[in-house]
């Protein structure tokens, strides 16, 4: 058996999750990656997958083994690479993965530019507001705003984004300005649904709290809300990001910075800290600088 040929193929089956899809991939024939899975499961002694009719899914066994099969061959990706213009060119394919909004704002734009500046790059950008999990679902690197809770992947912090109480003058000097977050209990405030009733928490002497405000308009959407608050409805929470452009042209002003909580990380993630292909640390180098914007020196 190609010990190396059966871990790609391993791979492709996971990263696919179908051996249809994987032979497809693989420019293979189904049986054909059958009997190569097959023959890596007996000299392993241990079942890779789950198997049924309908689906195929990693066995505890197979998801360890995914990680060291990835390893491996990036490891052997590298070793060509310094051989070939890799080396010095990155190509071959990334999958990128970041929050819809955040993304939409600032990664793919940089991401744009990259693709452009390596034409022999193909990049697959994967927006999605939830936690993704890159190596179950194949993701060579993800730009995440919060706390981390997985501690098998690599984080680089690369930038903070801070969540801040805004409104627009229009509204200031008419309803006045908030000195402290319990001042918004009186106000209409512009609600989105993932942070209604409660905002915050917010930091008063040290400790933190939170306050449960009220409007007479809500969204589920951010973009939306951040118009509303612009055009002068009421004070709005969201992450400093999305409302940047508002407050470069005054059209909103932040209020209570004394009172906000600590900035959240921005991170860059990928699942190895070693063997690491030359694209992908071309294109994490890349992505520290077109977000060096939210450093915070």
């Amino acid at each position: 058996m190609d010990k190396l040929k059966a871990m790609h193929t391993f791979v492709q089956i996971a990263e696919h999750g179908s051996l249809t899809a994987a032979a497809q991939a693989l420019d293979s024939s189904l049986p054909a990656v059958v009997r190569t899975l097959a023959a890596l499961e007996a000299a392993l002694t241990v079942r890779l997958f789950n198997r049924t009719t309908r689906r195929i899914s990693l066995t505890d066994e197979g998801r360890r083994h995914l990680d060291s099969c990835r390893q491996l061959l990036a490891g052997l990706q590298e070793a060509e690479a310094a051989l070939t213009a890799e080396a010095s060119e990155p190509a071959g394919h990334l999958s990128i993965t970041a929050p819809v909004q955040f993304g939409q704002m600032h990664v793919a734009p940089a991401i744009t530019r990259f693709v452009q500046r390596y034409p022999q790059m193909r990049c697959s950008v994967l927006l999605y507001d939830r936690v993704v999990n890159l190596l179950e679902e194949g993701i060579d690197v993800g730009i995440r705003i919060g706390p981390l809770e997985d501690s098998s992947l690599v984080g680089h912090t690369i930038g903070h984004i801070r969540r801040v109480v805004v409104a627009s003058p229009a509204y200031l000097q008419r309803a006045g300005t908030p000195r402290h977050p319990k001042d918004l209990l009186q106000a209409n405030c512009v609600r989105c649904t993932d942070n209604m009733p409660s905002w915050g928490p917010f930091i008063d002497k040290g400790r933190p709290f939170s306050i449960n405000v009220s409007g007479n308009l809500e969204f589920n959407q951010v973009a939306p809300a951040v118009d509303a608050c612009a055009a002068g409805v009421g004070p709005g929470m969201f992450l400093s990001y999305q409302v940047a452009p508002y407050l470069a042209s005054q059209q909103l002003q932040i209020l209570l910075e004394d009172f906000e909580s600590a900035p959240r990380p921005l991170t860059l993630l990928y699942p190895h800290s070693r063997l690491l292909p030359t694209r992908t640390r071309v294109f994490i180098d890349w992505m520290r600088d077109a977000l060096q914007a939210f450093r915070i020196d």
